[in-house]
């Protein structure tokens, strides 16, 4: 309802006008007088119902617009989950808004302490789980519920209700602040069962989230001794999990009848800072009701990646073959036969640029099983990756680059056509800089985030780059939900990073 405007209803397909007569100051005032009081948060409830209503004000503080939101509890929605609530693990549920994470959070509660008979405490900050005043929806089943008098408190009460009242489990909504974060924490290493929610859709968007990181177990940058460096194949500067998890488990909630689960959550931070695809499964409920569970990422899936970690290595130079690569079968690059290529950890981006700066007759493919040359880094092939593999052992030749740069691309692509970089003099005084220059450059962008994420520096002002350079260093900050802005006169041109 919005004052001057006809009043709507939104469905999930589709909306409809109730009335052809505009809502008026009568109207709105009309509904308010019959709903509860609204707190900081602007939401306000009808006693012993799941219904949420919301403010929208002027300037003054008046009420000129109200959202009124059915709310319903919907008894087996977390049939597909239960197995991982029984577990007696922590779990994290993730989504996008209007997706159900509320109303499976309300049935976990229910089930947690009707079926298995578990003291469980819900803290409800705006009355969404357990419905406006004193006496709870029964939705909750015998679960107790702490109302929140100001949302800013919920980690205080969250607190409380482990020092107070003994509970088993914790249930708690919408995850926000550093506060509450610290404070599920505090929870979780007293032993108590925790079930929640927080803001973000995939187990990526939280670990880029500088807020919120904690609840996986945070990023930290580590610098490693040389040897350590050696022994991994990466830069001496790299992101590592801070801590152990809060949670133990992560869902990604697509809809009522399909999640992806992350079982241990541990291994998968750890498996994304590694550039490596996480172990998960996707669960998904058929229409007879049948839960069906297979494999989340499959060898012909993109491997998902946190923006701004990158792994490089300081092995063999210009795209030597490893001595398992050099068993295969040679690659036809003699004279310009035709090259499908599958790059595995490589940027596709940087190696299209490579391809059409030497004109040479290659295409990138997706699938593994169409490539006649698989190009990937040397701590892929260190760590031996499954698809590096599995294309040895289809006698596929794996071309092991130093590091992601464009010059090492143009060098490996330049050696299977046997064609000549030496031409242009410009080109071989740009092959000769590229790999220092990026590599300084994103190491000290990622140093730079760090930096600003953890606190010990405001903002960073960095070295002056090129153009190309630039722009890669403002998509690592705004990954990072980080500003940046260049500054300066070419050449002198430089970026600037700060919250």
């Amino acid at each position: 309802m919005d004052l001057g405007r006809l009043p709507e209803a939104r469905y999930r397909n589709h909306e409809r006008f109730l009335s052809d007569r505009e809502v008026t100051q009568e109207d709105i005032d009309y509904v308010i007088s019959r709903i509860g009081a609204f707190g900081e948060d602007n939401r306000a409830g009808i006693p012993r119902t799941l219904h949420r209503i919301s403010a929208i004000r002027n300037r003054t503080g008046r009420v000129i617009g109200l959202t009124c939101r059915v709310g319903r509890a919907v008894f087996g929605t977390i049939t597909i989950l239960r197995d991982l609530i029984e577990s007696g693990k922590s779990v994290l549920l993730l989504g996008r808004p209007g997706v159900g994470k509320t109303t499976m959070l309300r049935e976990t509660a229910r089930v947690l302490a009707e079926d298995l008979r578990k003291r469980v405490v819900i803290v409800d900050t705006s009355n969404e789980i357990a419905g406006d005043g004193d006496i709870p929806h029964p939705g909750i089943g015998r679960a107790r519920r702490m109302q929140v008098p100001r949302p800013s408190e919920q980690h205080a009460v969250m607190i409380e209700a482990v020092e107070n009242h003994m509970p088993e489990v914790i249930v708690i909504d919408e995850i926000g602040t550093e506060l509450e974060a610290l404070a599920a924490r505090t929870i979780a290493e007293r032993g108590v069962q925790l079930i929640g929610t927080a803001h973000g859709q995939t187990l990526e968007n939280l670990l880029s989230n500088p807020i919120l990181s904690d609840l996986i177990g945070g990023i930290q940058a580590v610098t490693l001794g040389d040897e350590e460096a050696r022994r991994r194949g990466t830069q001496k500067t790299v992101l590592e999990r801070k801590a152990p998890p809060t949670f133990d488990i992560l869902v990604e909630i697509q809809n009522w009848d399909q999640v992806t689960v992350y079982p241990d959550v541990a291994s998968a931070v750890d498996s994304l800072l590694r550039s490596e695809p996480p172990q998960a499964e996707v669960r998904r409920r058929t229409a007879d009701g049948r839960i069906e569970i297979f494999p989340a990422f499959s060898g012909d899936q993109a491997v998902p990646t946190i923006p701004g970690v990158r792994r490089g290595g300081s092995g063999r130079e210009r795209g030597d073959r490893s001595p398992r690569a050099s068993s295969a079968p040679a690659a036809p690059s003699v004279g310009m036969t035709p090259q499908r290529i599958y790059p595995f950890g490589v940027s596709r981006d940087r190696l299209e640029r490579a391809i059409a700066s030497l004109h040479v007759p290659a295409t990138i493919v997706r699938d593994m099983g169409e490539a006649t040359m698989v190009m990937t880094l040397k701590n892929y092939y260190r760590q031996g990756s499954q698809r590096v593999r599995q294309a040895e052992e289809r006698g596929v030749p794996v071309y092991v680059l130093r590091n992601n740069t464009l010059a090492q691309m143009e060098r490996q692509l330049a050696d299977v056509f046997n064609i000549s970089l030496s031409d242009n003099g410009s080109q071989r005084r740009a092959d000769r800089n590229d790999d220092a220059t990026m590599t300084e450059a994103l190491l000290e962008v990622e140093t730079a985030i760090t930096q600003v994420l953890n606190g010990e520096r405001s903002s960073v002002e960095l070295q002056p780059q090129s153009s190309y350079v630039r722009r890669l260093q403002h998509q690592m900050a705004e990954r990072y939900n980080l500003q940046s802005e260049s500054h300066g006169r070419e050449p002198n041109r430089r970026v600037k990073i700060f919250r």
